[in-house]
């Protein structure tokens, strides 16, 4: 290590890949917090402080040689006929290897084939023209996506639309018995249940194989997270007022991130590069029209749930009058998908833990994300380390303000406000609201709430600052499903929240 430069987060990164542990074994031996190793995958360029500097060179002198070798391989210090970071994680990373094995089943090729074909792909990938290409993608916008989305599918049946307000269009294809559900995520109304799945994902041809295999060499060039998560994926619904209803099944996440979730990308390549329509073969092949948007049961719909946090604060004698604070956080660019779109937070993927069938539930889904993206409950995180917990939200294991919102009713309110299907790649959002009440708790717990590394910033609104809001609710960097939640969210808050609240007036309409 140059002792002139010192240590940043990219090169610590380096000696935990050289010394092939976890975030979690990594930061055991250097005696240190899971979420700092974490921070410096997320933040490379972050140059630690003078003790953890110590610890660091005191890790890399007491490594093995071979373990020396690997680092100065990875910082680039070694001869380059090493194999790269990257070349590694081909080789060693076992959600790589479910991903490759995943693609040669379904692509019919021989095994192996798709470690080869992802290697040579590899080998030409460009890591500028690939950050080139996500500056092109900023540019695209949430309105243009909205559109384009709109004139594709305009085929919609009577009773559906995409959802849209005074303010903004989405790309949520939704109807009016799933809005405004005031569905309370703590009780019976939720009848989500798990089902058998048993029908499989229809085979690849060589053009869907080959983006496939594209996509894995370049989250291997840029370092991206791929974790082969189980998702739960829709199968039917049944969703009206006041009460959630459908049937799910289970699939691997390698299937969503080599199939639907390639449209995103598709999509906005198309936009940025000023095609005519026509030029999104991806789109055609999976997710053609409305009728297949809507077939369920017959495609991959996998999806999730994201809900605008309202936190009561006391009246302040600098700030003001009482008012709810909310949270609106910016997704970092090491996500592999919606990055550097604004999102509310808490927003996951719906999948379950270890208790399929229970987990089942949005409620579930919310309370876990809230302990991961708020609270810090890095445990949780499986992009971090493996599940080992036989109950991971058994009360016991709660952060202390998780545990304080549940120990008496009234604390929480959580609602589903409304329910949609993404025409971005098909999937399913449920928008949700969660209130804390105690105003208490925000003064208590505030200075603790913390964005973990799935988030680049995170920014709080004042619910009596309509100005502002109105603002927010105009911004085109949002996400479509982010837009979509923070809407019903506000909406509703404008109804319960009394004289916390001075939102702009929401009325939604179905384009």
């Amino acid at each position: 290590m140059d002792s002139v430069t010192g240590w940043t987060g990219h090169t610590a990164c380096a000696l935990q890949a050289a010394l092939r542990l976890s975030n979690e074994a990594f930061a055991k031996r250097l005696g240190i917090g899971v979420r700092t190793v974490a921070t410096w995958h997320q933040k490379p360029e972050l140059r630690p402080k003078t003790e953890m500097q110590q610890l660091l060179d005191t890790a890399l002198e007491k490594a093995p040689e071979s373990v020396r070798a690997r680092f100065a391989v990875l910082v680039g210090t070694a001869d380059d006929s090493a194999p790269s970071d990257a070349e590694q994680r081909l080789t060693e990373d076992p959600h790589i290897g479910a991903a490759l094995e995943w693609l040669d089943e379904h692509a019919g090729w021989q095994p192996g084939t798709a470690r080869r074909e992802v290697a040579r792909r590899l080998a030409q990938v460009d890591v500028r023209h690939l950050e080139d290409r996500a500056s092109r993608r900023s540019r695209v916008n949430q309105r243009q996506v909205a559109d384009v989305l709109s004139r594709y599918y305009s085929d919609r049946p009577d009773g559906y639309g995409c959802y849209a307000t005074e303010h903004a269009a989405t790309s949520i294809l939704t109807r009016p018995e799933w809005l405004d559900l005031d569905c309370s995520l703590v009780g019976t109304t939720e009848r989500l249940t798990l089902a058998s799945s048993s029908n499989e994902p229809p085979a690849l041809d060589d053009e869907a194989a080959g983006h496939a295999a594209q996509r894995l060499a370049e989250s291997l060039a840029r370092g991206t997270r791929l974790v082969n998560m189980p998702l739960y994926r829709l199968l039917g619904a049944d969703i009206h007022d006041g009460e959630i209803g459908g049937s799910l099944g289970v699939t691997p996440f390698v299937h969503y991130a080599l199939t639907m979730d390639l449209l995103e990308g598709e999509l906005t390549d198309a936009l940025a590069a000023g095609d005519a329509p026509g030029s999104t073969p991806l789109r055609d092949r999976h997710l053609p029209d409305v009728a297949s948007v809507l077939d369920l049961s017959g495609r991959l719909c996998a999806g999730g749930t994201l809900a605008l946090c309202a936190f009561a604060r006391p009246a302040d004698p600098f700030r003001g009058p009482a008012d709810y604070v909310l949270l609106v956080q910016e997704r970092s660019g090491h996500v592999i998908n919606a990055a550097r779109q604004l999102a509310v937070i808490p927003k996951g993927f719906h999948q379950p833990m270890t208790d399929y069938r229970a987990d089942a539930r949005i409620g579930a889904t919310l309370r876990r994300e809230m302990e991961e993206e708020l609270f810090g409950r890095e445990d949780i995180d499986n992009t971090l380390a493996s599940q080992r917990t036989a109950d991971p939200m058994h009360p016991s294991r709660l952060s202390e303000p998780m545990r304080l919102l549940f120990d008496a009713p009234g604390r929480l309110r959580m609602e589903c406000t409304g329910f949609g299907l993404n025409l971005v790649s098909g999937n399913f959002e449920f928008a949700g609201l969660i209130v804390v009440e105690d105003e208490e708790f925000w003064a208590r717990y505030g200075g603790v709430i913390e964005a973990n590394w799935e988030s680049s910033t995170l920014r709080q609104y004042s619910t009596l600052d309509r100005a502002l809001l109105t603002e927010l609710m105009s911004d085109v960097a949002w996400s479509n499903e982010g837009l979509f939640a923070l809407s019903q969210g506000l909406r509703r808050l404008g109804q319960i929240g009394g004289d916390r609240v001075d939102v702009p007036v929401i009325e939604w309409e179905m384009r």
